[in-house]
């Protein structure tokens, strides 16, 4: 399984962003998928974490109500919606995939290389 993340980038406070995370190598339905990040000298830290339906999403507190999980298992692609940008989500953003919508790393069998974000005046 391959995971691969696209659509960082630098935008100033208050802007969007969307990233899409493209699954290869067996369907994405067969996977939940979850969205973390880490920025130097600290831990990777979840994001978003989606069921293999979209039944189910989970978000940090950080991110609640500004940032949206999504998939299209139709293009085994999940995407990140990320609205009303801080300078403190600045970071790498990573995609994972695992058995279940899971909040730790740890629990997360397949990941992507990232992607930066960087939100800046």
């Amino acid at each position: 399984v391959q995971l691969q993340a696209s659509g960082g980038g630098l935008v100033q406070p208050g802007e969007s962003l969307r990233l899409s995370c493209v699954v290869s190598g067996r369907t994405s339905s067969s996977y939940a998928m979850g969205w973390f990040r880490q920025t130097p000298g600290k831990e990777r830290e979840f994001v978003a974490t989606i069921s293999w339906n979209g039944a189910i999403t989970y978000y940090a507190g950080s991110v609640k109500g500004r940032f949206t999980i999504s998939r299209d298992n139709a293009k085994n692609t999940v995407y990140l919606q990320m609205n009303s940008l801080k300078p403190e989500d600045t970071a790498v953003y990573y995609c994972a995939a695992g058995r279940t919508a899971a909040t730790m790393p740890s629990l997360m069998d397949y990941w992507g290389k990232g992607t930066q974000v960087t939100v800046s005046s």
